[in-house]
């Protein structure tokens, strides 16, 4: 073996011993990948829209009130050499609908892709229908792909003159693999110099250990972090013209999340969800519901014949009071989730108690965590 060889075979070696390093370090139960955490720039997805006509519906289309239809179906029969009168068209088997895709990165002509079918008229239902070729546009109003086939509902509505009956929506359907990409998207990806790894939780300590673990796999500070979000990474000489590679090799590393501990409530729907790092100050808590119930019931007071008295109606009042009879609870200083959920289920309390304890608990001071109410 030569000495160029040599080396590069020690090379491998050390990367290989720096992986299991890793590996060994951080415990698979709490660590995930690199690619599940962050996104390189430049690779997404592309939204793109048209405007189209479903046919074949049998009687549940747009109405007459629907002028854009038949504006459409004039202009569509006008291309194919057909003149007719706007007065003669019945728009009861079709609908004016709303096309969207998404076109995937690295997309290239000839591909199939889905597309999703809205009505924007007074269409009833697109059951049964099919999508007449529809030109899809993205922001920049190139076309893309182009949809066409029969529209999925995965529902159904009927009714009659008393009763109706309906599951999901009729009005929104799909098109498995109904759309055609027409155009590529111009991404030369292996000529590119650095790549930009952007978190998509922003911390400072999780985008400090990302870049750790990419230069401790590669022996080298090719990766710097920018802010709380961002990582610039160099490509390594023996990398250039292939960046796939160091792409799959980047986003296996596994690394460990670092998170700031809050606790999130809505109170619309009664959900309260905590971080594992949330902890709380020393503190006693008691919380009982106060349940007031009062019932009407009214009687009729009548006087007896020839008395020359009034009917009058004598109400009866029947007034109960409830109080909750539960003690005091202490959580000492530091204690974690499990022993907060522990602790307030002894005291048997609702979600919607929960909301009331977690805010007189951040109003006291003792929440060490940031509580977001949404």
């Amino acid at each position: 073996m030569n000495m160029a060889g040599c080396g590069r075979y020690k090379g491998l070696m050390a990367m290989m011993v720096t992986v299991a390093l890793l590996t060994w370090i951080v415990s698979p139960a709490e660590a995930v990948r690199i690619k599940d955490i962050a996104n390189i720039k430049g690779v997404r997805t592309n939204q793109l829209v048209g405007y189209g006509l479903v046919v074949g519906l049998d009687g549940t289309g747009d109405g007459k009130k629907a002028t854009f239809t038949i504006q459409s179906m004039v202009s569509m029969l006008e291309k194919m050499g057909v003149t007719v009168n706007t007065d003669d068209i019945k728009v009861k088997n079709v609908a004016a609908v709303m096309v969207t895709a998404e076109l995937p990165p690295f997309a290239r002509a000839g591909a199939r892709i889905d597309a999703l079918v809205s009505s924007i008229g007074d269409a009833q239902n697109l059951q049964g229908g099919t999508l007449l070729l529809t030109p899809l546009k993205a922001a920049n109003g190139q076309i893309y792909a182009v949809a066409q086939g029969p529209v999925n509902t995965g529902g159904f509505a009927a009714s009659g003159n008393a009763a109706s009956v309906q599951k999901n929506f009729p009005t929104v359907g799909r098109l498995i693999d109904g759309a055609t990409v027409e155009r590529d998207i111009n991404a030369d990806f292996n000529s590119r110099s650095s790549l930009t790894l952007s978190l998509q939780q922003p911390d400072f300590t999780t985008v400090t250990r990302v870049t750790d673990a990419i230069n401790a796999l590669f022996l080298d500070p090719i990766a710097l972090a920018s802010d709380a979000g961002t990582i610039q990474v160099q490509v390594p000489a023996a990398y250039s013209g292939n960046l796939v590679e160091l792409v799959a090799m980047i986003e296996k590393l596994d690394v460990m999340p670092d998170n700031s501990a809050r606790v999130v409530i809505n109170e619309r729907t009664g959900t309260v969800v905590m971080g594992e790092n949330v902890r709380i100050a020393t503190i006693a808590i008691a919380h009982g519901n106060l349940s007031i119930l009062v019932k009407e019931n009214y009687g009729v007071s009548q006087p007896a014949p020839f008395s020359q008295g009034e009917t009058v109606v004598v109400p009866d009042s029947d007034l109960s009071v409830q109080e909750g009879e539960n003690q005091l609870v202490v959580m000492p200083a530091g204690t974690s989730i499990g022993e907060v959920v522990n602790a307030l289920n002894a005291l048997g309390v609702s979600p919607r108690d929960l909301i009331a304890i977690f805010q007189a608990i951040k109003a006291a001071g003792a929440l060490q965590a940031k509580l977001e109410v949404i």
